[in-house]
């Protein structure tokens, strides 16, 4: 009988950490994932995979068509989680949506007290999402009921992410609040695990990689925790605060200030490698990081790409506006919203502009990709869904 109930807590162990979701996309179409790129039939979370590179699987044609759009009734600056048939994002109007990707329809809502800015992240069927009202929601996905909410002592505006514990038989979301912590809630029972407190507030998202997790704050820090426990690895002064999240890629950490920075960080010497200056451009975007380019939005209406090993600039492609969006990299092309107005798609070699698509109003969310669509939202209280013509 021992023996018999080993077994079965052994396989339930295994049927949690191979999960993966069925995609109604393509189920054909099911790319090899690695650390830093899935399916192109699935978009999880914010940035695509717990390291929060921003690097999808797939390719984008050279031109896309408007396939639907979706009215909120406030601007939407959450970025979509997609999988299956389902696109999941927030409203500033306090609600969170499901949406089906193929006409655009509304499949379910949740309501919070206060905006959602922060992006959905989906973990074995339930949906995780803050909201300005201070809580953070679990909810599922099939039907938006909510499981569990946990409070926390103020505004949360960036993005959960997620790990394994220890012992990898349970899964952990990590969430930063305006109370300047970043919590760990158990996903199943919503209880806290452990926090870890700094001195102002965490705006962005935590990434993580390697049982590291790191994140900024309006302290200037980036803060490197053990994702086991919560205790500190590394502090790193920038020289600024910073309103997005770090990109983590082969031990190192890549992040934006407002001192118009761009570095990178070795996590185990705790050294900035390289920083890339440009004046004017203050950052708030979130770097997309890929196998040889680091591409971010500046606030002097300009995208960057720079050399990853060394920071070094390889072009900037102007927009009319500033670039608070953060970009994506699909293959060999960038996509980002700007302020602007426009959903640009950029040629990732050079930085000639492949395609634009003019929505008239701001994007600061970051574009979400899957099943060879783009979702992305805008200040317009819309979700627009771009796919192949």
């Amino acid at each position: 009988m021992l023996i018999m109930i080993a077994v079965v807590f052994c396989l339930a162990i295994v049927l949690i950490m191979t999960y993966e979701p069925f995609s109604v996309c393509n189920a054909n179409d099911k790319s090899a994932s690695d650390s830093e790129s899935s399916s192109s039939n699935e978009w999880l979370m914010y940035r695509e995979s717990p390291s929060l590179t921003g690097l999808a699987s797939g390719k984008l044609p050279n031109s896309l068509k408007l396939k639907w759009r979706f009215k909120t009734g406030d601007a939407v600056k959450s970025s979509a989680a997609i999988e299956g048939n389902r696109a999941y994002i927030g409203s500033d109007d306090g609600k969170v949506y499901a949406i089906d990707i193929t006409s655009g329809n509304k499949i379910w809502e949740f309501e919070t007290e206060d905006t959602v800015e922060s992006s959905p992240c989906i973990i074995n069927k339930t949906l995780y999402v803050g909201s300005s009202d201070s809580f953070l929601y679990a909810l599922e996905t099939n039907t938006g009921k909510l499981k569990w909410k946990f409070e926390t002592g103020a505004k949360i505006v960036g993005s959960p992410n997620w790990t394994t514990s220890p012992n990898k038989d349970k899964i952990w979301i990590l969430i930063g609040s305006y109370d300047n912590i970043l919590y760990c809630i158990d996903s199943v029972t919503g209880k806290k695990v452990w926090e870890y407190e700094i001195t102002n507030y965490i705006n962005g998202a935590p990434a993580i990689s390697d049982g590291k997790a790191s994140f900024g704050g309006c302290d200037a820090m980036l803060h490197v925790i053990s994702v086991a426990d919560g205790k500190k690895l590394a502090e790193v002064d920038t020289g600024a605060y910073i309103a997005g999240s770090p990109a983590m890629s082969e031990g190192k950490a890549y992040i934006g200030n407002y001192a118009e920075k761009l570095v990178c960080i070795d996590i185990a010497t705790k050294k900035i490698i390289w920083t890339y200056e440009s004046k004017d451009s203050a950052f708030f975007s979130s770097p997309a990081v890929g196998e040889k380019q680091v591409v971010i939005g500046g606030r002097d209406n300009r995208l960057h790409c720079v050399r990853k090993d060394n920071g070094k600039v390889i072009w900037t492609f102007q927009a009319q506006d500033k670039v608070d969006g953060s970009p994506i990299i699909v293959g060999d092309k960038v996509v980002v919203g700007s302020d602007d107005g426009r959903l640009y798609v950029i040629n990732l070699s050079n930085g000639k502009e492949v395609w634009s698509y003019e929505i008239g109003s701001a994007m600061i969310g970051s574009p979400a990709f899957a099943c060879g669509m783009i979702i992305v939202g805008a200040d317009d209280g819309s979700v627009y869904a771009f796919g192949e013509n």
